[in-house]
Order: C-alpha cells, then sequence, then structure tokens
C-alpha cells in the first residue's frame, strides 16, 4: 500500500496545485480524498497557483472559429456572435433575451444534478440555454429531455467540438459552471476572455478568478454563490438575468470581464517566485 503522491508530498521543497482556494480545501475531509491530515501537517510548504489560458489561442479578436471577430474595445460586435448562434441552434432570434451557455464535461463533479432539480423552475425563465458535451448517460439524458420538450429555449449538443465550443464562448452572454469541486477551472476563464460572464459556485479556482457583481460598487466579473444549493443557484441565475435587463450595468461587468488577466504569464511570474524561494532556502 505505497502511496506515492504522499511521498512526493513529504520530500517535496514544495507543493503547489492549481489555486489557493483548493490548497485549503485539500486539507479537509471532503475534498483530501484520505491525504487531508497530511496535507495540513504539511500546509507551511502548500501553495496555491492559477492555471492560466494561451491568450494567442483564445482571442475573440483573431479566432477563426468564432463568427464575427471583437476585442473589449468593440464589444457591441460580440451580439453579432450571439445572434449567429442562436440562428444556427433554432432558437429565437433576439438579443433581448440572455443566452446561457454550458460547455462541460457531464459528470456530477459540474454540479449537474442542481442543474436537473432546477430546471423546470430555470425553463420558467426569460432565458435559452445551449450545451455542449458528453460524459454520463443520466445528464446526457436529461439535457436530451430539455431539448426536445423545449425546442425554443434549449438546444443540446451531446458531442466533442472544439470549435463549436469557441462559438458558444463568443456568443453566450452567461456561462453557467456550478461546480461540486474544480480545482481550477477553465471554462469560467474562456468564458471572461470572450466577454460572457460566468455564473459559478464558490469553491476552488472558480472562487478566485469571478468576483461577484457587487450592486453597491459596480464590481465584478461574474455571479457566485455559496453553499452546494438548487435553489441559490436559482436565486443566482435570475440575478444575473435581472442585471443583464440593465444594459448600462452589463456592459460595465462585461468590460471587467475581458480586462481579467487569466494569462500563463501571470501565473508563471508566480511559479518563478516560489522556484527562487526554493534556491534562496538551498543556498
Amino acid at each position: 500500500n505505497v502511496n506515492f503522491m504522499k511521498a512526493g508530498i513529504v520530500f517535496a521543497d514544495e507543493v503547489t496545485t492549481v489555486s489557493k482556494t483548493y490548497a485549503k480545501e485539500i486539507q479537509t475531509e471532503f475534498y483530501g480524498e484520505g491525504l487531508d491530515g497530511l496535507l495540513k501537517a504539511n500546509a507551511y510548504k502548500l501553495e496555491g497557483i492559477l492555471n492560466g489560458i494561451d491568450y494567442d489561442l483564445n482571442n475573440p479578436a483573431t479566432d477563426n472559429a468564432i463568427f464575427v471577430n471583437f476585442d473589449v474595445n468593440c464589444i457591441e460586435k460580440k451580439l453579432e456572435n450571439k445572434k449567429k448562434l442562436q440562428e444556427i441552434l433554432g432558437l429565437e432570434v433576439n438579443p433581448d433575451i440572455p443566452l446561457v451557455g454550458i460547455v462541460s464535461r457531464l459528470t456530477s463533479q459540474k454540479g449537474l444534478d442542481l442543474i436537473n432539480y432546477m430546471m423546470p423552475e430555470i425553463m420558467s425563465e426569460n432565458l435559452q440555454m445551449v450545451v455542449l458535451g458528453t460524459g454520463e448517460h443520466q445528464y446526457q439524458s436529461m439535457f436530451n429531455y430539455y431539448d426536445s420538450h423545449f425546442p425554443n429555449k434549449v438546444s443540446a449538443r451531446i458531442t466533442f467540438d472544439s470549435a463549436f465550443a469557441q462559438q458558444i464562448y463568443a456568443g453566450s452572454d452567461m456561462f453557467l459552471m456550478p461546480s461540486l469541486f474544480e480545482p481550477c477551472g477553465i471554462g469560467q476563464m474562456l468564458a471572461m476572455r470572450y466577454g460572457t460572464l460566468p455564473i459559478v459556485r464558490e469553491t476552488g479556482g472558480l472562487k478566485d478568478t469571478v468576483i461577484p457583481y457587487n450592486k453597491y460598487t459596480g464590481e465584478g466579473n461574474g455571479f457566485s454563490f455559496k453553499n452546494y444549493n438548487a435553489h441559490e443557484m436559482l436565486h443566482c441565475i435570475r440575478r444575473a438575468v435581472k442585471v443583464y435587463n440593465d444594459k448600462d450595468r452589463w456592459m460595465e461587468l462585461v468590460n471587467n470581464a475581458m480586462n481579467t488577466d487569466s494569462s500563463w504569464k501571470k501565473s508563471a511570474t508566480e511559479y518563478i517566485k516560489v522556484y527562487e524561494e526554493i534556491v534562496n532556502q538551498k543556498g
């Protein structure tokens, strides 16, 4: 019963994981996978550094996969991507109806139980939903069911398609990611890069990257809820839809999201700092 991960943690000079919040979470029994005690004992050398995304590959100004290129200086062109996406999906082409995107592995980790529980209520809202991904049969069936029963509101593409994923990031207004756990998460970073505001649960890297909208200060780059609770998620979606109807406020948040730095340059600087500290300790 040799555990090589345990040995690695014990003998490492530093231990890194992919977000500061996850570094704390794995010191608890729920997230620690049996290593929480060991990680607590080695907390002094445990560091969380967020992953980054490729800013050259994922650039709305140059991305060949999306319908119309845009950037933070011409955000209005993002609307053309939404209208084209609505048209392709067979949804009502209407810029005033918020479009919620989901690009995900369809597994329980991604919080799909919450969506399943609340889908009837979500469908009562004035919104549309597009889903792209494959995974566990129960979630594939769930999205296919709502696609067939609400063809004007839901489009489910149960497949893997990287180009179509980019079109969802570029064309959606919101990106739903209510994960049970998420060490870092990439989807919310890609969404913000393309001016799509994430709706996330406050766990792991989702908590570290998404600043919830503050109606008093106007700050934020998305929306979040704390507990793994279906009603909290629903209230968060409703909050986002309400803000969406205030176009000036919404555009401020889109601007904030697109100006969020999720690049590897930022992460690399933190890794260099860790390596320098190790060298200085050894020196």
